[in-house]
């Protein structure tokens, strides 16, 4: 499903931080700084995996991530699971690596992993509705 146009998806590979969303057990928003990276369907966010976001998606998967630079926004969302297989994790620490910088060891590190459903952001980023394939929000 294409959400984003070429220069939404060149956004998501420049180096600029973001925040997760996700929803603490009151409902409230837990919004916190993450780095991630994101191939047009799925958003992976490496993190610590007794973290208090890790928590709140295994509780409740609704999670966004957003990133801004300027005037220029993007929020992808949609469901969260947790990843913590060996080879999950391995892939989305070389997809950091090569946003951002190889980070260090944590034997205890998963993956947070988003499948985009929405995608909302500034003009030129998303791609309009009638350009998207069917059933794509």
């Amino acid at each position: 499903m294409e959400l984003l146009t070429d220069e939404g998806m060149e956004f998501v590979r420049d180096r600029h931080l973001a925040t997760l969303s996700t929803l603490l057990v009151d409902g409230s928003p837990h919004v916190v700084p993450v780095g991630f990276t994101f191939d047009g369907e799925t958003v992976r966010i490496i993190t610590n995996g007794p973290s208090q976001k890790v928590l709140n998606v295994r509780r409740d998967p609704r999670a966004s991530v957003s990133q801004l630079d300027g005037r220029r926004w993007l929020t992808l969302s949609g469901r969260a699971r947790i990843l913590d297989d060996a080879d999950s994790v391995a892939d989305a620490v070389a997809r950091y690596a090569v946003r951002y910088r190889q980070p260090r060891e944590n034997p205890l590190r998963v993956v947070i992993a988003i499948d985009v459903t929405r995608a909302m952001g500034s003009a030129g980023l998303v791609l309009p509705r009638s350009e998207r394939a069917p059933g794509s929000a």
